[in-house]
């Protein structure tokens, strides 16, 4: 038997490896406490469920979902982006439902690259960027993300032969895996450089709700003028309602953009139950939205400050996240890499955290901790990290 080359040249993803070692640790006899992957603990907002409750009897729904998504989540979506950024959006032009933001992230490559081309790509950054990009044949170019920059790119930095060569840009705000929001000013700057090069810019939206500053929410790319033309941005419902098991997203953009998406699901998938997206949309309606999203946020900043106390009192540097569910720490010295550091946290003291390398060549000396996990666990692993240090 004879597989593809894009399925053997391809990296294993990285959170199945992490699982795997998980599930060996365990099958070992380890007493496991995992802050791996960014899984919410708690869980789908209760006013989705109840929505649920009666989607999922109707039988109208039972049927092929429409292809860009049911009407009632399209128009609820662009009514969100609206309130939420201002910007008025046409739901059939503008709005394409998603199997999870994540199937539109990877799938719009086969929409934009072709064999040669380039994408440029944040690192470190989601591994599904450049992985798409290389099963449709094109070229990743890293834009390293430095602390001393905030985590965001320089795009004066990339050379202008490799931007004319480029497709697509990606940025990831609030990003994954370090943290950061990225200023509006930034966004503008990215405009001008995707118009001076011919660029779509692809924005991962899916922490949107997740920040730190109740004062500031994390901007939008399409905030800034004339970026709608060449813009397509990625929200999810599984960070934002807990609903990461129901797989249920949108993307907003450009008419061309959102339509070239759509030219490539309608020939690989037939789109997410509509008890599915009408739930979800009626989460975003539901007068106790705001409130569960303030809660939610709540409840991770009490978490991500414990775990910083524990991180201070081992003498581990980290960086406050401004937005998501995770914290990036320094590799101590001692350790020769993310991935052997990694490695022997889980060995000697039965705890998961991620290998920074793992999010490309710029994460090496890095790695992340999750705090999707019950208080319980969270003190459970704070006692593994104090027992590992010393």
């Amino acid at each position: 038997m004879k597989l593809s080359r894009r399925v053997l040249d391809a990296p294993p993803y990285l959170f199945a490896q992490i699982d795997k070692a998980r599930e060996a640790a365990l099958a070992r006899g380890v007493d496991v406490v995992s802050l791996g992957i960014g899984d919410p603990d708690k869980p789908t907002a209760p006013f989705v469920i109840d929505a649920a409750r009666l989607e999922v009897a109707n039988p109208a729904n039972h049927r092929y979902p429409p292809y860009q998504g049911a009407t009632f989540f399209l128009d609820e979506a662009a009514a969100y982006f609206a309130k939420r950024f201002g910007i008025p959006l046409a739901p059939l032009d503008n709005v394409l439902a998603l199997v999870g933001s994540k199937e539109g992230i990877a799938h719009l490559a086969l929409a934009v690259i072709d064999p040669g081309s380039v994408a440029l790509v944040p690192d470190p950054g989601y591994p599904v960027y450049a992985t798409s990009t290389k099963y449709a044949g094109g070229e990743s170019y890293a834009m390293p993300l430095a602390h001393e920059r905030g985590f965001i790119p320089d795009l004066g930095a990339i050379p202008s032969d490799v931007a004319d060569r480029a497709r697509i840009i990606w940025v990831n705000y609030p990003n994954n895996p370090t943290g950061a929001v990225a200023p509006l000013d930034f966004y503008k700057d990215l405009v001008a450089f995707a118009r001076k090069h011919d660029l779509v810019i692809a924005s991962d939206a899916a922490y949107m709700e997740l920040y730190a500053d109740e004062g500031d929410p994390p901007h939008s790319v399409l905030e800034v003028e004339g970026a709608l033309e060449r813009t397509i941005e990625f929200h999810s419902f599984s960070k934002m309602f807990n609903m990461t098991g129901w797989r249920i997203g949108f993307a907003v953009g450009g008419k061309d953009i959102v339509a070239a998406l759509g030219n490539i699901k309608t020939n690989v998938d037939s789109g997410t139950f509509v008890a599915v997206q009408n739930s979800a949309a009626r989460g975003l309606v539901h007068p106790d939205f705001h409130a569960f999203l303030r809660a939610s946020r709540d409840l991770i900043r009490s978490r991500v400050d414990f775990i910083k106390s524990v991180l201070d009192e081992v003498g581990v540097e980290h960086f406050a996240p401004q937005g998501t569910f995770y914290v990036w720490c320094k590799v101590p010295r001692a350790f020769g890499g993310s991935v052997e550091f990694c490695s022997a946290v889980l060995d000697k003291v039965g705890l998961v955290v991620t290998p920074g390398v793992g999010y490309g060549a710029h994460g090496e000396g890095y790695f992340r901790i999750s705090v999707t996990t019950p208080e319980s666990e969270l003190e459970r692993a704070a006692q593994k990290l104090k027992v590992f240090f010393r």
